[in-house]
C-alpha cells in the first residue's frame, strides 16, 4: 500500500511539463474504452475533456444503447501529463465508472498511460492512444473482479476537438 501511495505522489508532484496548451480548453469527442470491454458491447461514449492546468485533464464519458441488449456507461478519467513534445503529450491515466451490459451492471476501473497527438496544421484535434490495466466486475454474476490489460487505439481511446 505504501508503494502505491508513493507512486501516486510521484505522478502528481512531477515538475510542470511544457505540454500542448490545453489549459482551460474543452474537448468534445468520443471515448469507447469502458463500453468496448466486451465484444458484444460496442457503444462508443460521448466525451468531454477539460484542462484544469497545463498538466491535468479530466474526462467525463457517457454512453447508452437502448436496444434489447442495452448498454450504458457513466465514467470519469483523470490524466496527468508527464512528458510533452511540440505535437504530443504523454500522460498517466486513472479512471472509473459505472457500466451496464444487457442485464448485468457493475463498476470498472482502469489505470495506465497514453499519448495524445496533434497533426501540425490541425492543432485543435487531439488523437489518443492508451494502454494499461482494467479491473471490472461487470461480466460476472457473482460480483467478483477481473483484472485484464487493455490497449486502445484512437478508434477506442478517442478523438477530441478542443474549443
Amino acid at each position: 500500500m505504501q508503494r502505491i501511495i508513493l507512486v501516486l505522489l510521484l505522478v502528481f508532484s512531477a515538475s510542470i511539463a511544457e505540454s500542448r496548451e490545453l489549459f482551460g480548453r474543452i474537448g468534445l469527442g468520443y471515448n469507447a474504452q469502458f463500453a468496448q470491454s466486451s465484444t458484444s458491447s460496442t457503444t462508443p461514449g460521448i466525451s468531454l475533456k477539460y484542462g484544469f492546468n497545463p498538466r491535468t485533464m479530466l474526462e467525463v464519458i457517457g454512453a447508452f444503447y437502448s436496444g434489447s441488449n442495452g448498454t450504458g456507461v457513466a465514467a470519469l478519467k483523470l490524466m496527468q501529463t508527464m512528458h510533452s513534445e511540440s505535437y504530443m503529450n504523454f500522460y498517466f491515466l486513472f479512471g472509473g465508472g459505472l457500466v451496464s451490459r444487457a442485464s448485468v451492471s457493475g463498476t470498472e476501473f482502469l489505470g495506465g498511460f497514453g499519448t495524445e497527438f496533434f497533426i501540425p496544421g490541425i492543432e485543435s484535434v487531439g488523437i489518443s492512444f492508451e494502454a494499461g490495466l482494467d479491473l471490472e466486475n461487470v461480466s460476472s454474476s457473482d460480483n467478483t473482479f477481473v483484472l485484464k490489460t487493455f490497449g486502445a487505439s484512437f478508434l477506442n481511446a478517442g478523438m477530441h476537438f478542443y474549443f
